[in-house]
């Protein structure tokens, strides 16, 4: 789909889209496009814009999973919103995939998280450690299919690869996420995750804005999103 055709929202401060998995949101040593890219050239086409369009990245989503993303079209509002994001006053829902077998039904899951840069990986330990840094998120287990489950997720820290990693810490690595030690990899390279909803202030107006995306209908997703209507 083109830019356009995923505008959430958009006005002279924000731009959120429906960033589809496999994307790159910033570059990285593959030099492949980034969403980034797409985006300002969006912009630049729209508004006629002469010399280099501004754009900032407030947060980030993995490149194999998809959903909601926000970016800052000035410098004011990307100051105000990384402001927000400190202080952890955005609230975010993601949708996960795993094996059916999971065993709770709703719960809080808090690690202690250490990163390796050089494999960009992250850890999920059950004690503090040096070097970590606390991670907790809640879950809600919404509906069993043949094969997997379907849990919702809320963050309250957003650390690394971290629903990914605590998920994997329980032994119920996310449908596809090889890194994790999902058994089978998608063709793709996407993983089944998807963040769903994004809840912020304006950085302007300070309204309280939610933005809502659901899973593009391909790979596992249709036959799940499918079986949910």
């Amino acid at each position: 789909m083109e830019v356009k055709e995923r505008i959430l929202f958009e006005d002279n401060h924000l731009l959120v889209i429906h960033k589809s998995a496999g994307e790159l949101v910033q570059g990285d040593r593959t030099g492949d496009p980034t969403l980034a890219d797409f985006v300002k050239t969006y912009l630049k086409k729209k508004y006629l814009k002469p010399g280099a369009v501004f754009l900032g990245v407030v947060h980030r989503l993995d490149r194999p999973t998809s959903g909601v993303l926000v970016f800052a079209k000035t410098s004011k509002a990307l100051r105000r919103l990384n402001q927000q994001f400190q202080s952890r006053i955005p609230k975010k829902t993601y949708l996960a995939l795993v094996d059916k077998q999971f065993p709770e039904t709703s719960g809080t899951l808090t690690h202690w998280m250490t990163r390796n840069t050089q494999q960009n990986k992250s850890k999920a330990h059950k004690n503090k450690v040096p070097n970590s840094k606390e991670a907790r998120l809640h879950f809600k287990r919404i509906r069993d299919f043949d094969r997997y489950c379907l849990l919702e997720i809320e963050l309250e820290t957003g650390r690394h690869h971290q629903i990914r990693a605590q998920l994997a810490s329980l032994g119920f690595p996310i449908q596809g996420d090889l890194k994790y030690g999902a058994p089978r990899s998608n063709k793709d390279g996407t993983i089944s995750l998807h963040a769903r909803t994004l809840t912020l202030q304006h950085p302007v107006t300070k309204e309280t804005l939610l933005f809502t995306s659901d899973p593009e209908k391909v790979g596992l997703w249709k036959s799940v999103l499918s079986d949910s209507e």
